[in-house]
């Protein structure tokens, strides 16, 4: 090869360099700004959950899994570790799943359970005087992820400790006072978490 060739060899190559600097940067640019449009359109919803992989370890308490055992009706099994519960023995179709949204009414546990094994996030509420603007507050919520399309449940939960109970698979939190952020931070890292056995499941 001669000198004028080789250069000639050397200017190809450093062209086909930065043809492919310039495709990788623009696909970069292409995704950033991509995701950045999205999330304006889905408000609340951050940027981190986008891209969120692997299992999240919190927010809320995790709970020990009881497995996923389906029962009928009329079956007895052993008591649930938490209250609400997180895992275990639940109804299989079609007396389970329930739909999304609000239920006016209480949910059976083994209803509930079939939901978070789903990947949804139960909200539950507990108010024995009445607390409609509590109840507003996290209806108002809890829509605005049904209307982008997350699976979301909302019920009232008699008994708790707390007036306000978030469970998702093998997680719990409960407070007293409404907390947008908390609220919202618990929904991002669970609904349709990797850790429920059939997240991926369509509501």
């Amino acid at each position: 090869m001669t000198p004028t060739q080789a250069r000639a060899a050397r200017r190809q190559r450093r062209q086909r360099r930065r043809r492919v600097l310039r495709y990788a940067g623009g696909v970069a640019v292409t995704l950033v700004a991509g995701a950045l449009i999205l999330s304006l359109f889905l408000p609340g919803l951050p940027l981190d959950t986008l891209f969120r992989s692997g299992t999240p370890d919190g927010p809320g308490v995790r709970m020990e899994d009881q497995g996923r055992e389906h029962v009928a009706p009329t079956e007895e099994h052993p008591a649930y570790n938490s209250y609400p519960p997180t895992s275990g023995w639940h109804y299989n179709v079609p007396l389970a799943p329930a739909r999304w949204g609000f239920h006016d009414e209480v949910l059976e546990d083994e209803i509930l359970l079939h939901n978070l094994e789903h990947g949804y996030v139960n909200v539950h509420y507990d108010c024995p005087d009445g607390c409609d603007q509590l109840v507003a507050q996290l209806g108002e919520l809890v829509q605005e992820g049904v209307d982008r399309g997350g699976k979301l449940l909302m019920s009232p939960y008699p008994g708790m400790d707390s007036r306000i109970a978030l469970t998702a698979w093998n997680f719990i939190d409960q407070f007293d006072e409404f907390d947008e952020d908390r609220i919202r931070a618990f929904v991002n890292a669970h609904e349709s978490s990797p850790n429920a056995p059939e997240w991926n499941v369509q509501r």
